[in-house]
């Protein structure tokens, strides 16, 4: 039988079908743009590759296509006689991923790689910030996020991949020149690696970098396809840079060109949270933010996300929702009970309400409570600054301005001198 590039065996006799299926994965891994197609030429090659199929289903995961990815991941059961005990595992993994049952995959995946770690595409489910485990809920996230990556470092060593996801779990815990180094050696291996160019832009951002960041991913981003998964994201970085450095033409150029509900290819979670949370953070900013653009993107988050469920997405349809002035979609998010971290959901919805109406007052005191340990809802350190930024901004509008400096310095040192909120300085 033929083997991955980490050495696994695949049940196809194929050479084209396994080129394919590693570029496929690749792709996945470094999140430039092509899975799908090099999934479906593997299953082309070869129509009985069940992982093949198991691929192509991930891959349309990535694309938004959930009724493709089903139809592939049921085109993988059909050929799952004559697969060793690592392929029926990981095919297992994915079906209850694809089934909604998200504590179970969670489970399956960590007891998968605890015997196949080398088991990329399944090992990559439980990474980064929107992995399992980064979307769990749960106290102590990051730390439990980088227990897992050292356990897959440890496996797979000096991987363009594994350096880059275990660069992002060290970011989020503090560990910067650490991280800085993992992203520096995965570039060096494979400069194409989105994952690293995104984690080195995390870390960046952390380190207070924000001329040298924003200089990095300009010239980086310039050779990535916009169709990718992480562009819009990216350009996100790219416009918090403007923002901080008041280049408010290019804030609102790289907005309107790769990151509005209209035009960016990413996942509906980070178009949503991505524009919520750069339009807030402008406002806050002292710059003024046209009322459709918040029309617009309440209607988006009502299109994706329509229920509560997604805490993380949650709070930011709520931002969306109070700011274009939709109570009834609001009350919906401030009354919830659904998500992993819905007891956090409703006094953040509640706190926008507010603002929305601008009770500074009545909003810093519901999202007061939220700060002890809003990791809970999910994101990185970058994207939860919008609530460490509106806090900040609630403690000048009470008339707390002390309390909001030493605020800063306790909770996020990279804003204790400045930050982008008008009349902070």
């Amino acid at each position: 039988m033929l083997t991955d590039r980490f050495g696994l065996t695949l049940t196809t006799s194929l050479p084209d079908a396994r080129d394919a299926y590693v570029k496929g994965i690749d792709h996945i891994l470094a999140a430039t743009f092509g899975a799908s197609v090099a999934f479906s030429a593997a299953v082309a090659a070869d129509p009985g590759f069940a992982l093949g199929h198991v691929g192509l289903a991930r891959a349309r995961m990535y694309d938004g296509d959930m009724p493709g990815a089903q139809k592939a991941i049921a085109s993988a059961r059909s050929f799952a006689s004559g697969l060793t005990e690592r392929e029926e595992s990981h095919l297992a993994v994915f079906d209850l991923l694809l089934q909604g049952r998200v504590s179970e995959a969670r489970g399956a995946v960590q007891e998968h790689t605890a015997n196949h770690p080398r088991d990329v595409l399944v090992a990559q489910i439980c990474t980064n910030i929107f992995g399992l485990i980064g979307m769990s809920g749960e106290p102590g996230r990051e730390s439990t996020q980088l227990a897992y990556t050292t356990k897959l470092f440890d496996a797979l060593g000096a991987d363009w991949w594994i350096m880059s996801v275990h660069g992002q779990a060290l970011c989020e815990v503090g560990r910067l020149d650490e991280a800085m180094s993992m992203m520096d050696r995965s570039l060096a291996l494979n400069n194409a690696n989105a994952n690293a160019s995104h984690f080195k832009a995390h870390t960046l951002y952390e380190q207070g970098s924000g001329e040298a960041g924003r200089a990095y991913l300009a010239d980086w981003i310039s050779d990535y396809d916009t169709r990718s998964l992480l562009h819009g994201h990216l350009s996100w970085h790219r416009a918090l840079w403007a923002l901080e450095q008041e280049d408010e033409a290019e804030l609102w150029a790289i907005y309107d060109g790769a990151i509005a509900p209209t035009v960016s290819y990413s996942l509906p979670i980070n178009v949503l949270t991505d524009a919520a949370a750069l339009l807030y953070r402008s406002e806050i900013a002292g710059l003024k933010v046209p009322p459709e653009r918040w029309r617009d993107l309440s209607e988006y988050a009502s299109q994706f996300f329509p229920n509560p469920g997604m805490s993380f997405a949650d709070i930011h349809s709520a931002l969306a929702h109070a700011m274009a002035g939709d109570g009834e979609r609001l009350a919906v998010l401030t009354e919830t009970q659904s998500g992993f971290a819905a007891d956090l959901v409703r006094p953040v919805a509640q706190a926008w309400r507010a603002i929305a109406r601008q009770d500074w007052t009545a909003a810093l005191q519901h999202l007061t409570p939220v700060m002890a340990d809003h990791a809970r809802l999910g994101g990185s350190r970058a994207q939860r600054d919008l609530l460490e930024l509106t806090y900040l901004n609630l403690l000048l509008r009470s008339g707390h301005a002390p309390e909001a400096h030493r605020t800063a310095i306790a909770r996020r040192p990279i804003f204790s001198q400045s930050a982008p909120i008008a009349g902070f300085a």
